[in-house]
């Protein structure tokens, strides 16, 4: 079994949400397996300590787990049309893959959550994608084959899957925002798998 890294943070649960959908698409792929991993919440007023562990939810990642991936799906919330803190910080450490290469020529894709239609989900998907671009990874995105792209009145995008929360952030999930959390999760999932068997 090849394992496809799920990477997010979560603020209110949404993002959370999605990425159990991705990790469900992925394991439709004979072979590929999800590895769901978050990153703790970091402080704007002093160094944040936090536990190892998280008291609920996906382990927080390492290093090693960008090393062991086939491929990666990276989820955060929109802040002001970009990804959160949490996993910027987490990706301006990841230098030494960088300089290794490790994840060049993977597979990635990237998926978000807005509390507003407008809210920046296209510019956030696609911030996401630099530093993924600047290692060498591979970004797919879903294609309008995916029919709930030209249908949903809710969120979804040829960049990544998307989800409107609402301004309470507590609506949940559409069935096409399910749906295109799952082909995402599959897409990458079956790219990893033709790129291993050549």
């Amino acid at each position: 079994m090849a394992d496809i890294l799920v990477l997010y943070y979560s603020r209110h649960g949404s993002v959370a949400a999605m990425a159990r959908l991705v990790a469900r698409g992925i394991e439709e792929v004979p072979g590929m397996q999800a590895r769901l991993r978050t990153v703790p919440p970091v402080s704007a007023v002093c160094e944040a300590v936090t536990d190892t562990i998280p008291s609920e939810g996906s382990p927080y990642v390492s290093l090693d787990d960008l090393r062991e991936c086939a491929g990666l799906l990276l989820g955060s919330p929109t802040r002001f049309g970009n990804m959160a803190a949490p996993l910027k910080y987490f990706l301006d450490t990841t230098g030494s893959l960088w300089l290794s290469g490790v994840l060049a020529g993977k597979p990635a894709a990237v998926f978000t959550s807005t509390s507003t239609q407008h809210g920046g989900q296209e510019s956030t998907l696609l911030s996401m994608m630099l530093p993924l671009l600047h290692h060498g990874m591979l970004i797919t995105g879903l294609p309008f084959s995916e029919i709930d792209l030209t249908t949903t009145t809710s969120g979804g995008t040829p960049y990544g899957a998307s989800h409107v929360a609402g301004s309470d952030s507590k609506l949940p999930l559409t069935e096409e925002e399910k749906r295109l959390c799952r082909a995402l999760g599959k897409r990458v999932a079956d790219i990893a798998w033709r790129l291993a068997e050549g």
